[in-house]
């Protein structure tokens, strides 16, 4: 970490009593954690970013694992803090929640293949989750709201790696709370190896010529508290401070020729649009569930919140260039609304040192997962994000929305009439999207993909296979992960079953126990 980011461990204060979760997420903001969240009933307005490129980037560690009767294994604690996130003023001293320290978590890298065993500990004074965000595995490991960990208490998880390499995350997903969980810093990253991609030449020194970059948004007092936007907002919180791996105004320092940048968009509501200051082109290689099997050339990349994205960027010496977003082009006068004059923004600047070292040849392996063809499809599902609700219903965690059979290949179509954007997240699979409003999707859509945003008006065909895991009584979920959508209702439930039977409800999980699973 850069010796200008400061991140302090602190004592756990009392819990606030919070009224009911319809007051909170409508009226009066969120429930009280172990540390503050202020509200804003205002729109965004303009705020003073950090001078750019004033503190060096910093790069979340590695996860530390060993290697136990065969089972990589991981110790993540959610625990307070306190954290400097504005460069440039180290008086100013934000209250956050962080993975094994005070503000984001560590990188877990695991491989293909491998069986991986999670401890995860609660050290808030609130319930949480743990979600593997993109990660395909059991219903029961997945982390959703139906498997809490509850205050002061540990959740093992464990299951066996069935995907190839991709940049994953996660974070936390209590029903009614993530935003609020998200916003205090609840975020890390995932990186799967698995051989194909050792064997491509893709850079692979990781912080140094493979860069994790975790963009987001704060919106922060002069006090340093950070506030969640409510009021006539339609997308929920988006912040005049931009961060980079948890500090605003940062800079990297490059050396070597080409730079792999692992990208996730962990903001709870901003759009991104983002480009190089000098319009320089760079390959994307990979998305959301993995690498493509050709490098796409841009200069521009859209991308929603929850969304990855793995690019390639060539540096000449000596050269300075600022990683920023624009404004989106999207339609819709509640986008315009929402984001007011916080469209654009620059997160890092790279400054490419006097002598650097040699790009090596590399090659996108070929994709070695089995393709999916409409004419396999055996159900088509509709689903219309209309603020509040998932098909005009409110998230009820008691109620099962869909039934799918495990082995079945099915189309989904996603619509929203919305004046303003959401986008679709599906637990347990990796999608390909079959076409948007009738026609190809862009370049950077093409891929596979867990979460895809959605405009406007727009309807959108995505195609998924339901493999390897079933649970007649723990469902995964689908919704839109625009923070505060989510929380307010805009989520379903699914159970995958051996014969695409099971129950309409099912039982609320147990709480205020310890649970070991």
């Amino acid at each position: 970490m850069g010796a200008a980011v400061r991140h302090r461990e602190a004592e756990i204060d009392t819990v606030t009593s919070a009224p009911s979760r319809r007051q909170l997420l409508m009226l009066t903001g969120l429930a009280g954690m172990t540390i503050p969240l202020g509200l804003t009933a205002c729109s965004p307005s303009q705020g003073e970013f950090a001078p750019v490129g004033t503190v060096p980037l910093p790069i979340p560690p590695l996860a530390e694992s060993e290697v136990v009767d065969g089972v990589r294994t991981f110790s993540l604690t959610a625990q307070t803090g306190e954290s400097t996130l504005i460069a440039g003023r180290p008086e100013v001293s934000t209250p956050t929640v962080g993975y094994n320290g005070a503000f984001l978590g560590p990188t877990v890298r695991m491989a293909d293949g491998e069986s991986v065993r999670v401890a995860a500990e609660n050290r808030l004074d609130v319930m949480t989750t743990l979600h593997w965000h993109g990660m395909h595995l059991p219903a029961e490991m997945d982390g959703g709201p139906h498997t809490p960990i509850e205050a002061r208490s540990t959740r093992t998880v464990e299951w066996d790696v069935h995907q190839p390499a991709a940049t994953l995350w996660y974070h936390p997903h209590p029903h009614g709370e993530t935003e609020e969980q998200v916003l205090k810093g609840l975020t890390g990253l995932v990186i799967v190896d698995d051989e194909a991609s050792r064997a491509s030449g893709l850079p692979d020194e990781y912080g140094v010529d493979d860069v994790p970059l975790i963009l987001q948004d704060r919106f922060l007092d002069e006090d340093g508290v950070i506030h969640r936007v409510e009021g006539d907002n339609a997308l929920g919180t988006v912040g005049q401070t931009l961060l980079a791996n948890g500090v605003s105004g940062t800079e990297f320092s490059v050396s070597a020729e080409l730079v792999r940048l692992r990208i996730l968009n962990g903001s709870a509501a901003r759009f991104l649009d983002l480009s190089f200051a000098d319009d320089r082109a760079f390959s994307l290689v990979g998305t959301d569930g993995g690498l493509l099997t050709e490098p796409v050339e841009l200069t521009r990349l859209p991308l929603s919140p929850g969304e990855r994205a793995e690019m390639l960027v060539r540096f000449a010496p000596n050269d300075r260039v600022e990683l920023q977003t624009e404004e989106p082009e999207i339609p819709g006068a509640g986008f315009a609304a929402s984001m007011g004059d916080q469209t654009a923004g620059v997160f890092v600047v790279f400054r490419a040192e006097s002598s650097l070292a040699s790009a090596r040849a590399w090659q996108l392996p070929p994709d070695g997962r089995r393709q999916l063809h409409e004419e396999d499809a055996v159900r088509r599902r509709e689903f219309e994000l209309r603020m509040p609700f998932l098909n005009r219903r409110e998230m009820d965690m008691e109620r099962i929305d869909a039934i799918v059979r495990v082995g079945d290949t099915e189309v989904w179509e996603v619509t929203t009439p919305d004046a303003f954007p959401h986008n679709f997240h599906v637990h347990d699979v990796q999608f390909r999207v079959l076409d948007i409003d009738g026609g190809k999707p862009p370049v950077w859509l093409r891929g596979w993909k867990d979460t895809v945003p959605l405009h406007s008006g727009q309807h959108v065909r995505l195609i998924m296979r339901f493999e390897d895991y079933t649970d007649p009584a723990v469902p995964y979920m689908m919704h839109c992960h625009l923070l505060q959508h989510e929380d307010s209702g805009m989520m379903g439930q699914f159970l995958v079953t051996e014969d695409g039977a099971g129950p309409d409800r099912i039982a609320l999980p147990e709480t205020g126990g310890h649970g070991h699973h």
